[in-house]
């Protein structure tokens, strides 16, 4: 799920000036050059799997393409143990998605920007721009259990209409996600509140048409809007300076990629791009 990938808490990078000229940085970069070596999840569209079918498989074949390498993969589901299994035990050298200000690695520089999104027919619904809406008061909410959005609807005093959907899922067999879109899709609730690319990417599969609106945080108590990076071990600063360069080198072809995959990408601003 989003809320596996997203991990949102807080961080920065420290710049610490010298009196005095400094010795050569000290760095413990241990990165194969030989392959791209990603950590990812083998069964969690739209983000990856193991058929290379998700919008970060496509990213990271771009990733490889600009290295002239090979891409390199060590699965581990994205939950518990993640971090600790995956780059940390140096078996692979990049993440490619993580929340920025994911505390347990370095992040490189955004590479897009989304939100938690309402989502609802497009046909016979009422147009919902949030979640104080008084439109929800009578509605049938699909909502993910434990993510941002939960907050929000409990102090709307909504939770008497929330149909829940788990958190925590074996990906290779269900995924609460498409659930819940099909359930809208079908009817069965009014409203999802769901992770915007995981909701952009199931509504394309849908044979009714579904609007998505983002959930932006406008300085409340929860955040809705996140701006997501690669993940890196920390100390290793011309690894990240080359990831970089690629983000921004290649930027229009990312944001192709992730347009494809029904991701709703915000501007500086928070609106939606290309709406």
């Amino acid at each position: 799920m989003a809320s596996r990938l997203l991990g949102a808490v807080l961080t920065a990078l420290l710049l610490i000036p010298a009196a005095v000229s400094p010795a050569p940085a000290q760095t413990s970069e241990t990165v194969d050059r030989s392959a791209l070596r990603v950590c990812a999840d083998p069964a969690n569209l739209p983000f990856s799997n193991q058929a290379g079918e998700g919008f970060e498989n496509k990213i990271a074949e771009l990733v490889a393409e600009e290295l002239s390498v090979p891409v390199a993969y060590t699965w581990f589901p994205q939950s518990t143990g993640f971090v600790r299994n995956t780059l940390k035990a140096r078996r692979c050298d990049v993440v490619i998605g993580i929340s920025l200000g994911f505390e347990l690695l370095q992040n490189t520089n955004p590479y897009y920007r989304s939100a938690y999104v309402i989502l609802y027919r497009a046909e016979g619904s009422p147009d919902v721009a949030s979640l104080a809406d008084p439109a929800l008061k009578s509605a049938r909410i699909g909502l993910v259990a434990g993510t941002p959005p939960a907050t929000m609807v409990a102090l709307n005093g909504l939770m008497s209409q929330v149909r829940p959907y788990h958190l925590q899922a074996d990906t290779r067999f269900d995924h609460p996600g498409r659930k819940l879109v099909e359930d809208l899709a079908k009817g069965d609730i009014d409203v999802g509140l769901l992770w915007g690319p995981i909701a952009g990417y199931y509504a394309k599969q849908q044979d009714v048409a579904l609007k998505i609106v983002p959930l932006l945080t406008n300085g409340g108590p929860v955040r809705m809007d996140y701006r997501i990076t690669m993940g890196l071990r920390f100390n290793e600063p011309e690894w990240k300076r080359q990831l970089n360069d690629i983000i921004k080198r290649r930027r229009a072809d990312i944001d192709a990629i992730l347009r494809d995959y029904g991701v709703p990408l915000l501007d500086e601003q928070g609106q939606l791009i290309g709406q």
